[in-house]
């Protein structure tokens, strides 16, 4: 039978006693802590993206999941050569051009505010935007939260061709473009006082 190296190791460290084999024992046979708590991290740990993706031009909106940065990010280059600014109103994309200015709102509050994509990120499965925390407060996104809801709506999207793309004006919705039903009803008409003596002397 072949022990590992750790139970070799404490019997050398002690005393050929059943005490010091009982140790040796339960030295060999523990299973390694910090193995198993890294195993349970890493099988915990959110479906990272990896590998590029095409770039969307349509300026239509999104919904996902906004994050924001972490403080290890703080001055550091971002993908347009920046460097990233915690109070500003940088933001980062996957898919979006760098230079694209969109709103972005808070599903859960309704709060709103427009930023700049210059950066990329974050590659976390279903993360379609990485916030500045200035960004992150004025849409209600707090570290107790971490990550919110959000509908990234782009104003501006600049094309290959140096051109740039506007969002579509909203649509009414055919049910708003209709008539009030009440405004379709006739006021009743209230007869006059000659009409009403002319009446009387039909009768």
């Amino acid at each position: 039978m072949e022990f590992p190296n750790s139970f070799l190791h404490v019997k050398c460290r002690t005393a050929a006693t059943p005490l010091g084999l009982a140790a040796a024992f339960a030295v060999a046979l523990s299973p390694p802590a910090a193995a198993d708590s890294a195993e349970c991290r890493q099988r915990n740990a959110p479906a990272r993206i990896t590998g590029p993706e095409k770039p969307d031009l349509s300026a239509r909106q999104r919904v996902g999941k906004a994050s924001y940065y972490a403080r290890q990010f703080f001055g550091r280059p971002m993908a347009d050569g920046a460097p990233m600014n915690p109070s500003g109103n940088n933001a980062a994309s996957r898919t979006l051009p760098l230079g694209t200015v969109a709103k972005v709102t808070n599903v859960d509050t309704g709060q709103s505010a427009i930023v700049n994509i210059e950066d990329r990120g974050p590659y976390i499965k279903g993360r379609i935007v990485d916030l500045s925390p200035s960004t992150a407060r004025q849409i209600g996104l707090t570290p107790h939260i971490g990550v919110a809801n959000v509908v990234v709506a782009p104003i501006a999207v600049p094309l290959p061709d140096g051109r740039i793309r506007r969002a579509p004006a909203p649509q009414p919705s055919s049910r708003g473009s209709l008539p009030s039903p009440r405004h379709n009803r006739q006021a009743p008409r209230i007869p006059s006082k000659r009409a009403k003596s002319a009446a009387a002397e039909r009768g």
